[in-house]
């Protein structure tokens, strides 16, 4: 059972950003989450973190096969190397590599 992403955002926006409530109004309409989604939203609502908050938190992602290959993807259509696809999603660039290697008859 995942949790309910739209709900807790919406949640969040109303009790401490209500001046930002029309802006975000798609969030609760949204069904469909992925990772890449809620670390958008996450980012445009709390502002882009440090670097050693960004560290730390980075531990604790964790992407589906559907968020790999869009990620994958990415990298396809805007012609980047695996160093600046890390950069860019803030992962490792073993990462990348070994995503490539499993998934690369899928993109």
């Amino acid at each position: 059972m995942k949790p309910d992403y739209g709900l807790i955002y919406s949640d969040i926006i109303r009790n401490k950003y209500q001046d930002k409530m029309k802006k975000y109004e798609f969030v609760s309409k949204k069904k469909k989450w992925s990772a890449l989604d809620i670390i958008k939203i996450n980012n445009m609502i709390f502002g882009t973190q440090d670097y050693a908050s960004q560290q730390k938190n980075r531990k604790h992602h964790s992407y589906s096969e559907s968020d790999i290959l869009e990620i994958l993807q990415y990298q396809k259509k805007h012609k980047i190397s695996n160093s600046h696809l890390a950069s860019h999603f803030h992962l490792s660039r073993n990462s990348v590599a070994k995503w490539k290697k499993i998934f690369y008859d899928s993109i």
